[in-house]
C-alpha cells in the first residue's frame, strides 16, 4: 500500500467514523431514523434493557453495541 493509497483509506475510515457518531447521536436524541438496508426504525437499548446496548434495528441489520458504564 502507498501513500496515496493510505490516504484515501485514512479518509473514507474517518468519514465512516462521523457518520456513525452522528447516526447515534440522532438516535439518542429521539429522531426516527431508519436502517439503510431494511428500513426499520433503529432503537436505542438501554443498558437496563439488555446487557447488550447499543442502537440495533429489528431485523438486525444495523447492530452498534454501545458502552454505557
Amino acid at each position: 500500500m502507498n501513500a496515496v493509497d493510505f490516504t484515501k483509506l485514512n479518509k473514507l475510515t474517518a468519514k465512516s467514523f462521523n457518520d456513525q457518531k452522528a447516526l447515534i447521536k440522532k438516535v439518542m436524541a429521539g429522531r426516527l431514523i431508519k436502517c439503510r438496508i431494511c428500513q426499520q426504525p433503529l432503537k436505542l437499548i438501554h443498558p437496563s434493557e439488555s446487557d447488550k446496548p447499543g442502537i440495533y434495528c429489528q431485523q438486525g441489520c444495523t447492530q452498534i453495541e454501545l458502552d454505557m458504564s
